[in-house]
């Protein structure tokens, strides 16, 4: 028999997590805030190694300003936070009909001394649905006051550490063995799916984790989409292959885009794709320490401007990058135009150069991630970006 051992199976050492959650205390101190309400899994990852999908549940993790935790979820969550992370108090509302865990919340609440209180709350959260939300609000009317804190460990968040970084570091390694892999496959007549398999079965042997969102991937009129579609198809002899994906490691994600020729494509392409490098290159320079966001998209944008490309560009070329869970691997800030946060050593960046002229029916895309140093931006990848024909 095997029992579980309180927190045997975190990728942090428990002083990181410790340092984490003073900083994280140290911040809701200066903003008046008696306790935090985490809704947020990549904050509760990130404060605690808590790791699970079980968010798609009411289910809450409480901060109060003196460093206590306590965590309200459902029954197949208790095992699961032992299992994965250093929170010791855990306590489940039970399933049924006249279930009202925001009550139950309430209570726990009252428990910790929060009453009459100024609480924050991460509002902007995919566990706390709209309902759950309104639900909330009416549990704690007249208990305590409640002020929107969602950015307030995502900005925490933005800055890694070195632990971070090395798991970052291994998810770059996994994207570089799925775009090999998508390389070796990809060939007219090969099947979409196929080349998905291989992808991901590359970042899966290499002991990486399924992504916070679907790859993207497309061909023929589908190369032009940004999105996951349902349904595949084989490759024209002669087409264009959309691929965007990351590799993931410990939840920590970094992504690869890319458009493939296949066999004879339109001549206009290779043309695209030299206008896509520059624009990226050009970005990435502009991604430096003490310099706000914004430069990026904007060096991005003049550089594909340059080629006659305004009409087919996007108004964002990339997001930060970090631990995050599904619906999607975006993390906050976006880098598009008038984005002021100021670059940091420590952020990593995703940029994607993406221009689709749905007048001519032509894709090209090329985008990799990277890391701010304390001189400039070190791309993680170590895949090269010159056109890929198959």
């Amino acid at each position: 028999m095997t029992r579980i051992t309180q927190g045997e199976h975190i990728h942090f050492a428990r002083e990181e997590l410790d340092g984490r959650r003073a900083r994280t205390v140290a911040e809701m101190q200066r903003r008046g805030l008696r306790a935090l309400l985490l809704f947020r899994q990549e904050s509760m990852y990130w404060l605690t190694g808590y790791d699970t999908f079980g968010y798609v549940y009411f289910q809450c993790l409480v901060l109060t300003d003196d460093g206590r935790m306590a965590l309200l979820t459902r029954a197949p969550d208790r095992l699961q936070a032992r299992f994965t992370s250093i929170v010791e108090d855990v306590r489940v509302w039970t399933d049924g009909p006249e279930a009202e865990p925001a009550r139950e919340l309430r209570a726990l609440l009252t428990e910790l001394g929060c009453d009459g209180a100024t609480l924050g709350v991460e509002w902007d959260a995919y566990g706390l649905t709209a309902r759950s939300g309104q639900r909330l609000t009416a549990a704690l009317a007249g208990f305590a006051t409640l002020v929107d804190a969602s950015d307030l460990i995502s900005r925490l968040r933005l800055v890694k550490s070195a632990a971070e970084i090395a798991h970052v570091r291994r998810a770059a390694a996994l994207a570089d063995a799925a775009l090999a892999a998508a390389e070796q496959t990809a060939a007219p007549g090969a099947f979409e799916g196929d080349i998905l398999a291989a992808m991901q079965g590359a970042v899966l042997r290499g002991g990486g984790d399924d992504p916070a969102n679907e790859y993207i991937i497309g061909s023929g009129a589908g190369a032009q989409m940004c999105r996951y579609f349902s349904g595949r198809r084989h490759l024209d002899a002669d087409d264009q292959l959309t691929l965007e994906f990351a590799g993931v490691w410990r939840h920590y994600h970094a992504c690869l885009m890319r458009t493939f020729l296949i066999g004879t494509a339109d001549p206009r392409l290779p043309a695209m794709h030299d206008a896509c490098a520059e624009a990226l290159h050009a970005a990435e320079a502009a991604l430096r320490p003490g310099e706000p966001l914004g430069a990026v998209f904007d060096a991005h944008a003049r550089t594909l401007d340059a080629h006659g490309h305004m009409p087919h560009r996007l108004n964002a070329c990339g997001y930060s990058l970090g631990t995050t869970f599904a619906p999607n691997w975006m993390d906050w800030p976006m880098l598009y135009a008038g984005q002021r946060v100021v670059a940091q050593p420590g952020m990593v960046f995703f940029i994607h150069i993406i221009v689709f002229d749905a007048e001519r029916g032509l894709a090209m895309t090329l985008g990799r991630s990277s890391l701010v140093t304390e001189t400039a931006a070190e791309p993680l990848s170590g895949a090269p970006v010159a056109l890929v024909r198959r």
